[in-house]
């Protein structure tokens, strides 16, 4: 089985992946965890070199490794994705280069210690505007979403033992095309946007559950590799109903964009 340990950090609302989102773990021998930045600091990418990616190097990575930022084959939208915490379908008026071309970014920032969500974010909008002449603003638009309500059987989650804090602990694995997560201390409004990483549309949490809970959640998602005697997993909708007791009900509501006013490919290092 496929193993891919995933760390989300938790901070106003959104996840960070401190670890490959393309399925790359951080390669053996790397350095020991270290301290984290001061809370106060606002870090920018001291040394960072951009370029577009060898069309032979087939090696996706969007990783912090400590303090390190390595990105390889990855498109200017899911900087914008990463960095603002946004899925495509909430990013309007950008060219479409900007989802189809490919660039590799190795940076180290300007401050000692390793980023938290809220600096490793304001680094990538930072390196957006600075190499690629970002400038944009924000809209609040009706766009489809899915909302997460509980069932009429009501929830089947496992309240956590664990006190409240920033930290939500994650592990994801991947075997015969289906997919298991385990989320450690987390809320639904937590579960609402960590599921967003593998739907197709903005997750909004209407549970009204205060919790935190550790979850376990098994599904199908690609029926082609899954096995055909009876024993694959549901796939995602009918996952969560089964499993968790919640469900997703797709519908339209208010959600914010990113209005891409200006953006630019980056100039030479």
């Amino acid at each position: 089985m496929h193993r891919l340990r995933m760390s989300f950090v938790v901070v106003a609302g959104l996840f960070f992946i401190r670890a490959d989102i393309r399925g790359q773990t951080p390669a053996e021998g790397a350095p020991a965890k270290l301290k984290s930045m001061p809370k106060g600091a606002d870090p920018r990418l001291e040394v960072a070199t951009v370029k577009r990616s060898d069309p032979n190097d087939k090696n996706e990575t969007f990783a912090f490794r400590g303090r390190h930022l390595v990105i390889k084959e990855e498109p200017v939208e899911v900087l914008l994705m990463v960095g603002f915490g946004v899925q495509k379908g909430q990013i309007v008026g950008a060219p479409d280069w900007v989802k189809s071309e490919l660039y590799d970014v190795d940076g180290v920032p300007d401050v000692e210690g390793e980023p938290d969500l809220l600096q490793s974010r304001s680094m990538i909008q930072k390196l957006l505007v600075e190499r690629f002449g970002l400038k944009l603003h924000h809209e609040q638009q009706e766009m489809p979403v899915y909302a997460l309500t509980v069932t009429k059987h009501g929830e089947k989650m496992v309240a956590s033992d664990g006190h409240t804090n920033t930290s939500v602990d994650n592990d994801v694995a991947e075997s015969d095309g289906h997919r298991t997560v385990r989320i450690k201390s987390g809320s639904t409004e937590d579960l609402a946007l960590f599921l967003k990483f593998f739907l197709d549309r903005p997750v909004v949490d209407q549970t009204g559950l205060k919790g935190r809970y550790d979850l376990k959640l098994t599904w199908t998602f690609d029926d082609s590799r899954a096995p055909t005697d009876g024993t694959a997993p549901p796939g995602i909708f009918t996952a969560i109903q089964e499993q968790l007791g919640l469900k997703l009900e797709p519908e339209k509501a208010p959600a914010d964009v990113l209005v891409i006013d200006q953006v630019e490919r980056p100039g030479a290092n």
